[in-house]
């Protein structure tokens, strides 16, 4: 930096200003007395008093020596979202690099660079441009005598400009320093733009049942309010309506959701002619689909250790209504009373597996006997329930293997398992199969199964269809899952799942091996085991592929700007595959993979950002108005930088103007004293004596 000096003269007076007056005072009446009295010597004595009044108040000459100090003038470069539409990023650009060349170039400024990046992806906060925050704070940091004003690259979609009433009475100008504030605009005037934007729609919905989605189609900076406008409705990715409706007028979807889980609803409308960008032209919705109260029919054939432990399991799950019938009598008995005399009420048959089995989600058998309670009729409806979409499980003990068994009903033509001999009444411990281990319903169960404790009874069965997730005595299949038709079918070849709930050597996972069977056959989605799911972690999108096979494919990722990526997957766990991508902004992100797909919103679904991609002087106008600073389309010309000093014009036809402070600070400071004592002395005493000689001659001559 270039040094300088300068010097001032002073005062350090040696007694206080009023005393000096006092004694000024005192002298000018001593001096007015004499001149009166035509005593001589009067013009010494004024000279002698002036000289020691002078002397008090001690003058000095101070020198400093300064450094010059630059201006410091930012730059602000907003480069969200909305800055990536049409030429606006290469004219930010441009317009940049021109500014800071030329800003660079004076050794006199230096410039800071503020730069407004996208919105953190799953960021809380408006999911606007939020760039009157960072420019306030990086001008407060900077001292007002050095301060040479701003420059705004922007398009104007600015949303966090404070009104008068938030930022005090004088307007948001009062949070910055004083200097000029000009604003270059990108992108075009008076462009049109198309946008969807949902009004209502539910957080949550139930399985099967209708909701109402309001939309509107709004044309911006052009175009027809009465053109009929195509618009598609898509759940997940699927079209499931098409209607054409008019711009600004709100319109509605009836939307049902057939399955459980988060859903991906989007209104969609085609490009427009003209058109300023397409980013806009889906609006998407994220719904949580739950099921309503679980319908489940409980049917124990018979009494027996265990007959409460499905019971109490299925009646803690609170998304379960639960039915549960008890059949008294056992197989043995030979007396001849009535099987309805032995109920404590009427079993009702009719109404259960003919009028109303489809209202049911799930049919649990717990070591059900044949006989003739349920006709073969009624197997036949349980078999075509199954098919059609229903769900049954069998936990079987002995029965299963003898002459009064299931299998033997029409429900044996679907069951996945058939019994292969005589009842094991042996101690094992319950194993995972491979298949197990991948399985969600088995996967991770509580605890390790070398700890689990043993039951005491298997059925054999031969496994016909289907997973075997768990194995019992000489592996047979004790645990086997499998799809009929359009339903699931479960099977449990044993009844001591009993001894886990007593604790018997430990005990085991009982409730959650109960719960987990039960949700897969009534289709928990979570619980699917060939099954695709993303999520967003941290500004990562990961995706998880379940699947009991010990290899999977490539991952394809279709990002909201329609950009496509190949995400190799790697094996985390047993059936657990996973991959991760940064997320490149808020949107829907789709992920497929060997026939499956799943959809990912991430970040604000409506976000700010977009809802006018249109470039506007409306918001920072104001601002560089107010300011004296100027406001300039790019599309006109980046304009030139000059250094004006204040006080005068800071904007001109093609420049624009950062204040010239010439601050400095003192780097040196000298002094002394502009009447030495030797020097008062002399004066002041050659005063007094040319009073006295004066006085003694006027004195002679008389």
């Amino acid at each position: 930096m270039m040094e300088t000096s300068a010097w001032e003269i002073t005062f350090a007076p040696v007694l206080p200003w009023f005393v000096i007056a006092a004694l000024g005072v005192m002298a000018l009446l001593v001096i007015g007395f004499s001149f009166a009295r035509g005593i001589g010597g009067v013009l010494s004595r004024f000279v002698a008093f002036a000289v020691v009044l002078l002397a008090l108040a001690n003058p000095r000459h101070v020198e400093e020596q300064r450094e010059a100090e630059s201006d410091i003038a930012l730059l602000v470069i907003d480069r969200s979202a909305s800055q990536s539409v049409g030429e606006r990023a290469s004219q930010v650009d441009e317009a940049v690099e021109k500014i800071r060349d030329q800003a660079t170039a004076d050794d006199s400024l230096e410039l800071r660079e503020v730069t407004i990046e996208p919105s953190a992806v799953g960021a809380a906060g408006s999911g606007g441009t939020d760039l009157y925050g960072p420019l306030s704070r990086a001008a407060s940091a900077i001292p007002e005598s050095r301060y040479a004003g701003a420059v705004v690259v922007s398009d104007g979609q600015v949303h966090d400009v404070p009104t008068p009433g938030q930022s005090g009475e004088g307007g948001p100008l009062d949070a910055l320093p004083k200097g000029p504030l000009h604003v270059l605009l990108s992108g075009e005037r008076d462009s049109f733009d198309r946008r969807v934007a949902i009004d209502t729609v539910p957080a949550y919905s139930i399985v099967g049942k209708t909701f109402e989605m309001t939309y509107q189609v709004i044309d911006s900076g052009g175009g027809s309010v009465d053109a009929a406008i195509p618009v598609e409705l898509r759940v997940d990715g699927v079209v499931h309506a098409r209607k054409t409706v008019q711009s600004g007028r709100m319109d509605s979807f009836e939307v049902t959701l057939d399955h459980a889980g988060v859903a991906v609803v989007e209104v969609v409308t085609p490009a427009a002619e003209g058109e300023l960008s397409t980013i806009n032209n889906a609006a998407v919705a994220t719904v949580n689909a739950v099921r309503d109260r679980l319908r489940v029919l409980l049917v124990s054939g018979q009494p027996h250790s265990g007959e409460r432990t499905w019971r109490n399991l299925l009646k803690s799950d609170p998304a379960v209504d639960l039915i549960h019938f008890t059949i008294l009598r056992p197989p043995d008995k030979s007396d001849f009373t009535p099987i309805r005399e032995l109920a404590l009420i009427t079993f009702p048959t009719f109404e259960l597996f003919e009028l109303k089995l489809q209202e049911f989600d799930l049919l649990v058998f717990d070591r059900y006997v044949v006989r003739f309670v349920l006709s073969p009729a009624y197997f036949r409806n349980i078999r075509d329930f199954v098919v059609d979409g229903g769900a049954v499980m069998l936990a079987v003990g002995p029965e299963y293997a003898g002459q009064r068994s299931l299998f033997d009903t029409p429900l044996g033509e679907i069951a996945p398992a058939r019994p292969v001999g005589s009842v094991i009444e042996e101690a094992f411990r319950p194993s995972l199969t491979d298949a197990g281990k991948r399985h969600p319903v088995t996967a991770g169960l509580g605890g390790s199964p070398d700890q689990w404790g043993r039951w005491l009874r298997q059925i054999p069965i031969e496994s016909r269809s289907g997973e075997v997730l768990m194995r019992g005595v000489n592996d047979l299949p004790l645990l086997v899952l499998s799809r009929v038709g359009e339903g699931r079918i479960g099977f449990l070849a044993s009844d001591q799942v009993w001894l886990w709930a007593r604790d018997f050597e430990g005990g085991g996972p009982h409730a959650e091996l109960i719960r987990r069977t039960a949700h897969w056959l009534m289709r928990e989605p979570a619980l699917e085991e060939e099954q695709l799911s993303a999520d967003l972690v941290g500004d990562q999108v990961r995706v998880e592929r379940r699947s009991l096979s010990d290899a999977v494919g490539p991952v394809e990722l279709v990002r909201p700007d329609g950009e496509r990526e190949t995400l190799m997957l790697d094996a985390e766990r047993d059936g657990v595959f996973a991959a991760s991508a940064a997320a490149s902004g808020p949107g829907v992100y789709r992920f497929e993979n060997d026939g499956l797909s799943v959809y990912l919103a991430v970040g604000d679904v409506d976000p700010l950002e977009y809802r006018d991609l249109r470039s506007t002087d409306a918001v920072l106008a104001p601002l560089a108005q107010g300011s004296g600073g100027m406001l300039r389309w790019l599309n006109d010309g980046a304009p030139d930088v000059r250094r004006p000093r204040a006080g005068r014009d800071m904007t001109g036809s093609d420049w624009l103007g950062l204040r010239a402070n010439e601050s400095y600070v003192v780097t040196g400071l000298r002094e002394r004293p502009l009447l030495p004592g030797w020097l008062v002395a002399l004066i002041v005493g050659g005063a007094l004596f040319m009073a006295w000689w004066r006085e003694s001659h006027i004195r002679r001559d008389s």
